[in-house]
């Protein structure tokens, strides 16, 4: 396994003839369900394999092979010496294969769809399984995907717990404040508060522009919640949004009240802030 994984790590650029077939802008995360190439390596091969996702696993690759790409364009397929199954797990990173046209595919001889798929396939109607993924591709930063499956599963059963607050993370992993703080003033009417919620809705509020009602949000929970995981976290978000709506009386008022300069890891950014303020 490790000889397959060495090909994904030593890459290099790709012969020119094969980019008018292969455009290589694609990270793992945009290529579920997808046949995709590697870039070349010095002999001119390009790894192949489908991704997928597994529900365990997460995101997955699984190896077929490697192909050429001769002086005509055509696409010569290379199976791997094993007839077992080859699978690597991947992590979200900044490696970027192509996807392959699906004319290539049959030159290939792929089927687009592999017939195994079908098994990681099941139960995919379900709300659970439309959470899950929801859930993953919004610890991949991939929001705007993550809520395909999380309004599915909405609409499945819109009280399953704890979906309207990963909802609402990808609400404001995209900007949609109001619809963020919409779902989770409604979670807290509906579930027992919880640090991860309250962390989410104090986001939502100072970035919103209201930095106060922030505060407020903060004050009033800190003594029901007592997990303090993101305490430091989220008196930051306040003071960031004091800072940015140039309210320096609540700016220093809040890095007074809060002690954040004694947290090493968010100093920086605070001293930051403080500088910008005075100029």
């Amino acid at each position: 396994m490790k000889r397959y994984l060495a090909l994904f790590v030593f890459l290099s650029t790709t012969f020119g003839f094969a980019q008018a077939k292969l455009v290589f802008d694609k990270r793992f995360v945009q290529c579920e369900d997808k046949w995709v190439a590697f870039q070349a390596d010095s002999t001119g091969s390009h790894t192949v394999g489908f991704i997928y996702i597994d529900a365990q696993a997460g995101l997955t690759l699984n190896y077929e092979g490697s192909f050429t790409i001769d002086e005509n364009g055509t696409f010569h397929l290379k199976k791997k010496e094993s007839n077992s199954a080859m699978k690597v797990r991947l992590k979200p990173n900044n490696v970027y294969v192509s996807l392959i046209p699906e004319e290539k595919l049959t030159e290939l001889g792929l089927n687009v769809i592999p017939d195994w798929l079908k098994f990681y396939k099941e139960n995919e109607n379900t709300v659970e399984r439309q959470y899950r993924w929801g859930y993953m591709y919004n610890a991949w930063g991939e929001c705007e995907k993550a809520l395909e499956f999380l309004n599915k599963a909405y609409l499945l059963n819109p009280k399953y717990k704890g979906l309207k607050v990963e909802l609402a993370y990808s609400y404001n992993c995209m900007k949609n404040y109001s619809k963020a703080i919409e779902l989770l003033t409604l979670t807290l009417h509906e579930e027992p508060a919880t640090a991860y919620i309250v962390k989410e809705l104090i986001f939502a509020q100072a970035q919103s522009g209201d930095a106060q009602k922030a505060e407020n949000t903060y004050t009033h929970y800190l003594p029901i919640i007592t997990d303090t995981t993101y305490k430091a976290e989220n008196a930051f978000n306040i003071l960031q949004g004091y800072y940015f709506k140039k309210d320096l009386k609540n700016f220093q008022r809040w890095l007074v009240a809060s002690d954040l300069k004694s947290d090493k890891r968010l100093l920086p950014y605070v001293e930051r802030m403080v500088a910008n303020l005075k100029e």
